[in-house]
């Protein structure tokens, strides 16, 4: 999943502490696997465990980003054929 920043960076980094127990939360709970910033920051990578839309869509909503209106998702679903070692356990895919 892909965040997209819709305000000016100073916005993004008043909610930034709401945001990151946002993701603590969800690191808490195993669903979400790795995030980090994009660069140029104009916006955040979030790997998301293998859970169904409606509850995914669940979670976004609670995001202190999405609730004020300061960024954008982009849910992209893949099925990982090959992984790198280590990681195939993780993402539960065939090596």
């Amino acid at each position: 999943m892909t965040l997209t920043y819709t305000a000016p960076l100073t916005d993004i980094d008043a909610a930034l502490d709401d945001h990151v127990a946002w993701l603590d939360a969800n690191y808490a709970d195993g669903t979400f696997l790795a995030s980090g910033r994009r660069e140029p920051r104009i916006g955040g990578v979030i790997l998301v465990a293998d859970i169904n839309r409606d509850e995914l869509d669940h979670r976004l909503s609670e995001d202190p980003f999405g609730r004020r209106g300061l960024a954008d998702y982009a849910v992209m679903t893949f099925h990982p054929s090959r992984t790198a070692d280590g990681l195939h356990e993780l993402l539960g895919a065939q090596r």
